[in-house]
């Protein structure tokens, strides 16, 4: 019998591996050389502004010939509405709500800017600077593509882990991100799944849900957070003669244990969380190892009850949750009312 060899990347593969490398680092910084560049256009603006007599009817006329000019020498990328978000990206980056200078600075007394300009165009967009903040942290963190942060922005991501937090930890989302300490860190209510394409109505079963689910992955694994595997689709494991499936099985680097899911399409019963402590104590006892934390189960469920997810599960546990799924974008307008309610 072949002894196993383990496979060592060729000459080819190393090289290029350096290549992609190095491209990327020259990509990352040419884009953060050019939102520089455009944060002292800004500012050139701004102060130019300041010195006018008359601000907003100076602006109005300023900006179009100064479009004009450098269009002429440098191209189209200094439209009217380029220069108008230069100098709005300048403003909301170079002082904060409170009127304090941000403090993250360059070697060249600039902010410290990690995305490239499309993603801070979206930002811009964004009026609350805590929430501004949380999403430029997660982007930079989690290496977001433009196509990313937007979902992550049109689902409420911020709202959704407002929601679960108190108000010390809130105020940690907009200085540090979302943080992975413990199993509550990594749960969301609820959990936006319009990617799916399922459209609202009773009529698809839990297959139907768990198949979509498989059939985007890496979209509902964007959606779970940060630092998740998949482990496998109905996995069995059968004790005293009976076979049990698990719907979704992942596992999370982070808090370094096995997270199982379950789906109900219905109205989450008391007996569901009974099944799902059962997979929790199973798994806990039988495929964990000593240097792993206790299992995670998340039920996701079409609609519950909290008072009965309250009372069926131990107090003060910390290993089984219960959360809705939506099939569409939520509205801002509604998580911040839950917000304020809190």
């Amino acid at each position: 019998m072949k002894k196993s060899v383990n496979r060592q990347p060729n000459l080819f593969e190393q090289v290029a591996a350096i290549i992609l490398a190095a491209r990327k680092s020259v990509v990352r910084h040419t884009n953060s050389t050019m939102v520089a560049t455009y944060f002292l256009i800004g500012r050139q603006i701004v102060e130019h502004e300041q010195a006018g007599s008359k601000r907003a009817q100076y602006a109005k006329s300023i900006l179009p010939l100064l479009s004009e000019q450098l269009k002429k020498q440098f191209g189209k990328g200094f439209s009217v509405d380029n220069l108008e978000n230069m100098r709005k990206f300048y403003l909301l980056y170079s002082i904060s709500e409170n009127g304090s200078r941000k403090l993250k600075k360059d070697n060249f007394n600039l902010p410290a800017f990690t995305l490239g300009w499309s993603h801070y165009l979206i930002l811009c967009k964004i009026k609350d600077e805590a929430e501004r903040n949380f999403y430029e942290i997660e982007a930079t963190n989690n290496d977001w593509n433009l196509e990313e942060l937007q979902r992550q922005l049109n689902t409420s991501l911020y709202e959704r882990l407002v929601l679960s937090k108190n108000k010390k930890k809130v105020t940690e989302l907009s200085k540090k991100g979302q943080v992975i300490q413990q199993p509550k860190d990594i749960i969301k209510n609820p959990y936006i799944l319009e990617f799916l394409g399922l459209e609202e109505r009773p009529v698809y079963s839990e297959t139907d849900l768990e198949t979509a689910i498989i059939n985007q992955i890496e979209k509902f694994m964007l959606e779970l957070g940060k630092g998740f595997f998949f482990g496998g689709r109905q996995v069995r494991f059968t004790f005293d003669e009976k076979h049990f499936f698990v719907d979704l099985v992942f596992y999370n680097r982070l808090l370094k244990c096995f997270v199982i899911i379950d789906l109900k399409i219905g109205e989450l019963e008391h007996s569901d969380l009974g099944q799902m402590q059962m997979y929790v104590n199973y798994y806990d006892r039988n495929i964990k190892d000593k240097t792993e934390n206790p299992t995670i189960g998340i039920i996701i469920c079409k609609s519950k009850s909290d008072a009965v997810v309250e009372i069926t599960l131990p107090k003060n546990q910390k290993q089984i949750f219960a959360s809705l799924y939506k099939l569409y974008l939520p509205s801002k307008a509604a998580l911040k009312k839950l917000i304020d309610k809190k």
